[in-house]
């Protein structure tokens, strides 16, 4: 395993700090926020320090943190002081270059729909024009906004309550729930780098909400120590429910690895070896099951 470079964060320059933040916790979903000043005019600005963090009430934070260069405040920060209301907008890959055209740092007064090429669209309950290209739109109102420093990239947390959600109709299922293969959205890395949540970037990982499954700890110690199977492999043994019964595992190894255990009858080193990456070819297969009596059929004794 590779070693560790460690940082005290107050010992960094500001710049390299954010670089390393940025950088290092990825990707982060994008803020998209449409807002108005005071006398009406529109903004829109692109925040990747952003998430939702309650269902009920529906809320949202994003961070418009203060700029690197100058310790300036952004046009969005200031808005949402004077006006007190937000639209979220996500992104998805057909809007990402709008979004990043977006995000240039235009002179106060000039609509960043018309520089980046997208469309108002009006709210249902608040001031903010939505994006109309954008598959997902919250029209929120602005609970309070805590500073948490007044220095250059500190953050502005501006706490968000959704008060009417879009959703783009064919992003949804026939239940009415949002699909990720639909959505196609991005996500912010460092620097330049963005991610693409389709195809292959997207996978399934069964959650243990009925019962706690039965963790790594609970293999044997050989398994736990494997040379083949990886952390993520062990992980999906342990979050089964259960271990199998000793008559399942032997039915298994007759039926299934009688010819490893055969094939290896005089090198236990060999034979534990095969019997690992076999199970790994079934956990690649997504019959965890399967794996796990393969992997208890080795007894070394």
């Amino acid at each position: 395993m590779s070693g560790f470079s460690s940082f005290d964060p107050t010992a960094l320059e500001g710049r390299d700090l954010h670089g390393k933040l940025l950088g290092g916790i990825a990707p982060r979903p994008i803020a998209f926020a449409s807002t108005v000043d005071k006398t009406g005019t529109p903004n829109l600005a692109p925040f990747s320090y952003f998430n939702v963090f309650s269902a009920n009430p529906p809320i949202l934070i994003f961070s418009p943190a203060r700029r690197m260069r100058g310790n300036t405040t952004k046009h969005t920060l200031e808005n949402v002081l004077e006006v007190p209301e937000v639209v979220i907008n996500l992104v998805d890959f057909a809007l990402v270059h709008a979004c990043s055209l977006a995000s240039g740092d235009f002179p106060a007064g000039v609509s960043e729909f018309e520089k980046a090429g997208v469309t108002p669209l009006p709210s249902d309950t608040v001031r903010p024009f939505r994006v109309a290209e954008s598959p997902v739109q919250l029209e929120c109102e602005v609970l309070r906004v805590d500073s948490l420093g007044d220095e250059g990239g500190a953050g502005q947390l501006v706490v968000c309550r959704i008060k009417r959600m879009h959703f783009r109709n064919d992003v949804l299922n026939a239940a009415g729930q949002p699909v990720p293969e639909l959505l196609d959205l991005v996500g912010r890395c460092g620097g330049n780098s963005y991610v693409r949540a389709s195809g292959e970037a997207l996978f399934d990982v069964p959650k243990p909400l009925t019962a706690p499954g039965i963790g790594v700890d609970a293999l044997p110690q050989e398994v736990q120590q494997s040379a083949v199977l990886t952390g993520n492999e062990l992980a999906q043994l342990g979050s089964l429910l259960e271990l199998p019964d000793e008559t399942d595992v032997n039915d298994f190894k007759l039926l299934e690895l009688s010819d490893l255990f055969m094939e290896f009858e005089d090198d236990g080193v060999a034979l534990e070896r095969a019997i690992h990456e076999h199970a790994q070819k079934l956990i690649a297969a997504g019959d965890v099951a399967s794996a796990l009596k393969a992997v208890l059929t080795f007894n070394p004794g």
